[in-house]
């Protein structure tokens, strides 16, 4: 299996239809009643990510194989649960949810004194819905989220229809790079640039770090940003703690003048106090160590 993520979201439109339907109609909490039977059905028939979710319990969690095997369930269930929950709270339900900060004044302190700053997430917890939380504090849009904007085009289109979409303002990741240029005018201007750290697309330059107990790659161009531009890092997630609770952790980072490859160090370490405090919600669905198990 190819360690870098191809990029695409699964799901289909009649999915996120039929979802978005009971959420409307019937609630959250009934269209998480369907979650039941459609994490089964990954967990017979999504093989590779199956397989990739079994090696990180059994393997890097240590999990026993029965223990493991329940885990792949209890994770494609919490993640469904993430995905609906993004999608009501774009829908304008985002009252129905509550939510606590932990750190956030770091973010305010950043945004005040309009000096540039880079924040730095990864695929666990819930991520996506953090440019709404963004949105509170964010008065003066100066945070930019850079995307891949890979999500498939039927299920994008369908979902800007039926959704509201955020204030905060999104750099795509494009082939000529010229994203790097937005990148750099943000920063320049002062503003807050926020990646995530752990999924690289072939092409890609990346650095290679210890996470759970062994070396996985991550893309470079995060890293080495935040160590040349000498600019304060924050290390940011959105974990899902009940039903209807987030908690947002902001964690400032020590970086030390292009020493990119110690930044790594530094976030790889913050995602495994986070794995270890949250585990179903590691949510990279691929062969992230590059395994031939």
């Amino acid at each position: 299996m190819a360690g870098e993520w191809e990029g695409k979201s699964k799901g289909t439109v009649l999915g996120y239809k039929i979802f978005i339907f009971f959420i409307r109609k019937l609630g959250v909490r009934a269209a998480y009643g369907l979650l039941y039977f459609v994490a089964l059905y990954y967990v017979f028939f999504a093989g590779r990510s199956t397989r990739s979710i079994f090696y990180y319990f059994r393997k890097r969690l240590k999990y026993s194989w029965t223990k493991s095997v329940f885990s792949i369930y209890k994770s494609y269930y919490v993640f469904g649960k993430t995905i609906i929950d993004k999608a009501a709270i774009s829908s304008g339900l985002q009252n129905r949810f509550t939510h606590e900060c932990d750190g956030v004044d770091n973010i305010i302190e950043l945004l005040d004194k309009k000096q540039g700053g880079i924040m730095i997430s990864a695929h666990v917890g819930n991520f996506e819905i953090a440019e709404f939380f963004f949105e509170e504090i964010d008065t003066r849009s100066q945070i930019s989220l850079v995307t891949t904007d890979a999500e498939h085009k039927n299920i994008k289109e369908y979902m800007e229809k039926v959704t509201m979409r955020s204030n905060v303002k999104f750099i795509l990741v494009k082939e000529d790079m010229s994203h790097i240029f937005e990148i750099n005018n943000a920063l320049s201007n002062g503003e807050l640039v926020c990646f995530t750290g752990d999924r690289y697309m072939k092409g890609q330059k990346v650095l290679t770090e210890s996470l759970m107990g062994k070396e996985a790659n991550f893309p470079a161009g995060p890293f080495l940003l935040a160590s040349r531009l000498n600019v304060p890092v924050l290390f940011v997630y959105v974990m899902k703690e009940t039903n209807k609770h987030y908690h947002l952790y902001a964690r400032q980072a020590e970086v030390k003048n292009r020493d990119a490859q110690g930044l790594l160090k530094k976030y790889t370490e913050s995602v495994e106090w986070m794995l270890k405090k949250y585990p179903l919600q590691w949510f990279n669905y691929f062969d992230f160590w590059e395994t031939d198990d």
